[in-house]
């Protein structure tokens, strides 16, 4: 005779037991996952350049693998979480600015710095091409010796191959402070209105004229 108390206690036995086996799988997975996360969102990093225009210097770094995002802002001003129509008025020593956040393994500083010389006029010392005003100024802003090291250089060479001064600036970080939203990729939200805005500012022909093939592609 077949025991039915015992069947029915090793299947009670057995599906306990796969419950506490999925529970710990479960957990093993959440300890495993989340340290792997944490470790990538570690080995982002960020890098600020002002150049003119927010609006026009998010596209060149965007386009570059590795870059993860871009952010318009201001930075390098005395007002605490200073407004577009505060910074662009020219009262708060503030530039209007672009965070760039990336893997520096698959992105090198270098790089950026780089790419933020040939999408400036390292000349112009009242503005940045149409715009013109302090807020509108060239400048890179370093966090670490190291970066001002490579910025430095990069200055250096530019003005060893014009034979000229150059205007951009290389001054320490200060607090960033993210623009409005309906600026963070206006070349995106805003396609035509933004091209118009570009091509009027003549910026990408001044580009041309100082940069040559160097000059980035722009639609």
């Amino acid at each position: 005779m077949v025991n039915t108390k015992k069947i029915g206690l090793k299947k009670r036995l057995s599906t306990k037991i796969l419950v506490v086996l999925s529970v710990l799988w479960l957990s093993l997975s959440s300890w495993v996952v989340a340290p792997a996360s944490a470790i990538a969102d570690a080995e982002l990093t960020t890098a600020i350049f002002a150049g003119g225009c927010f609006w026009c210097m998010e596209q060149p770094f965007d386009a570059l693998p590795g870059v993860t995002e871009t952010t318009s802002g201001y930075t390098g001003g005395t007002v605490e979480n200073p407004t577009y129509t505060q910074v662009s008025g020219g009262n708060t020593g503030h530039a209007e600015a672009m965070q760039v956040t990336y893997d520096p393994s698959q992105v090198s500083y270098e790089t950026l710095v780089e790419t933020f010389w040939y999408n400036i006029d390292p000349f112009d010392s009242q503005g940045q091409f149409c715009d013109k005003g302090s807020q509108y100024r060239s400048a890179i802003f370093y966090s670490k010796p190291e970066e001002e090291a490579i910025a430095s250089s990069a200055k250096q060479t530019v003005m060893e191959r014009f034979n000229t001064t150059v205007a951009t600036e290389i001054t320490p970080a200060a607090t960033f402070y993210p623009a409005e939203d309906y600026h963070q990729d206006y070349y995106l939200t805003r396609p035509v209105r933004y091209r118009v805005y570009r091509f009027g500012c003549g910026r990408d022909q001044r580009l041309a004229d100082i940069w040559g093939d160097d000059a980035p592609a722009h639609d």
